[in-house]
């Protein structure tokens, strides 16, 4: 667990934090850590089947304290990896019928994607997702859980070593708040089209950007494309295949796939 706050906030923390023996636990399931923490994973004190129902079962209650050794009811790197690998998708009934339901959908949408004109797809896109605002777990659409818990255990550690305050080197340079990537995704022909008058636009605010494109299928490039992107001091990139909506549909097909991709990265420097 100190790698895990160690890699995380590249700082030296030198609480102990004692898990218990997977022998001793019963199963995966949603559990909380504090009100509005929710995880995924065993726990000593319990798991529910569902997320609702994991507000029953909220392990920051069994933490314990042992000088600087912290006591925790459940794996806290087993925990993190549940839900960095997304492991909850599958194993509630819920999570089932929504997979199944949206992988359906997608199936549906992208057998019919290029006879559809854009200003359609972009309606059917916001009806698709509709209501995931609401969903309590994990949240739309970006979903901190990983963050917030890693704040939790980092308090925890100050806590029992008796800081209120740890280092910290700011990201990024002269002072500024943040970074930004600025992506294009170029879907057809037209957008292969319009990119020079895109870099035209990004230019006149300051803008580098990178491109996006897709090397099979929907539309073909030239070598003086390529050279035109970077000539002006943009990047261009590899986006998929033919993005079909199937390359991680099962796994030997990635991994050809995967070889075709990594085939045209070479062949464009990308």
């Amino acid at each position: 667990m100190q790698n895990v706050l160690s890699d995380y906030y590249r700082a030296a923390i030198t609480s102990e934090f004692i898990s218990p023996c997977p022998n001793d636990m019963d199963g995966a399931g949603f559990f909380r850590f504090g009100k509005d923490i929710v995880c995924y994973g065993e726990s000593l004190t319990g798991v529910a089947t569902t997320v609702l129902a994991s507000a029953d079962f909220d392990a920051s209650k069994a933490t314990r304290f042992a000088g600087t050794q912290i006591r925790l009811p459940f794996a806290v790197s087993e925990v993190v990896e549940n839900l960095r690998g997304e492991r909850y998708v599958g194993h509630s009934n819920v999570g089932r019928k929504r997979f199944t339901r949206h992988a359906l959908i997608r199936d549906s949408y992208y057998f019919v994607r290029d006879l559809l004109p854009v200003w359609f797809r972009r309606h059917l896109q916001r009806a698709y997702f509709k209501g995931w605002k609401n969903l309590p777990f994990p949240q739309w659409p970006v979903d901190f859980t990983v963050e917030l818990l890693h704040e939790a255990f980092l308090r925890l550690a100050m806590q029992a070593q008796g800081n209120d305050k740890v280092p910290f080197i700011w990201f990024w340079p002269n002072g500024a708040s943040a970074c930004l990537i600025l992506t294009h995704d170029v879907e057809t022909g037209a957008g292969r089209d319009f990119v020079p008058t895109l870099m035209d636009m990004d230019q006149s605010r300051g803008f580098r950007a990178s491109f996006q494109n897709v090397p099979e299928k929907r539309y073909q490039f030239s070598e003086s494309y390529v050279s035109e992107i970077r000539a002006r001091g943009f990047e261009f990139n590899i986006h998929d295949l033919n993005h079909d909506g199937y390359l991680f549909e099962e796994k030997n097909r990635f991994l050809r796939h995967a070889k075709q991709i990594n085939e045209y990265v070479r062949r464009y420097n990308a």
